[in-house]
């Protein structure tokens, strides 16, 4: 019963910086056209922002988790550290995944035809940020 009311808590207060969140993620997209998608999860797979149209946001976010799983025992068991940012290419474009702080992760969408230097670089100063949102908005509830 603790634990459930300490999960409750703890989404409650990640859901407060969901429109700081959610504002970092529409200025990434503006930053990048050819973004088709952006998300923001708790490492455990929750929705904390989306700017999606063609997606289901939580399918991507318990994806984005099982693969968060799987990159960070890789990193563990290869000696490469903790995990940082995962990229997928596909036919059809990009996926790629960032740590962002913590406890969440920011999932990004992207046409084919982006320039990769410039993803991995605005992605990772938006991730910067939205790490430093969801981890403070955990050291509040700890703190209260």
């Amino acid at each position: 019963m603790r634990r459930a009311l300490r999960a409750r808590a703890e989404r409650r207060q990640l859901m407060t910086a969901e429109a700081e969140v959610l504002g970092e993620l529409r200025r990434l997209r503006a930053r990048l056209p050819q973004l088709t998608g952006a998300l923001a999860a708790s490492t455990d797979g929750l929705v904390l922002a989306q700017d999606t149209a063609e997606v289901e946001a939580e399918g991507v976010a318990a994806l984005t988790a099982a693969a968060l799983g799987v990159a960070v025992r890789l990193t563990d068991t290869t000696g490469q550290g903790g995990f940082r940012e995962l990229l997928i290419r596909g036919e059809l474009g990009y996926v790629a995944t960032y740590a962002a702080g913590s406890s969440a992760v920011l999932t990004l969408l992207a046409e084919p035809r982006i320039n990769v230097g410039r993803l991995h670089l605005e992605a990772r100063r938006s991730s910067t940020r939205i790490g430093e949102l969801v981890d403070g908005a955990l050291e509040r509830l700890e703190n209260a």
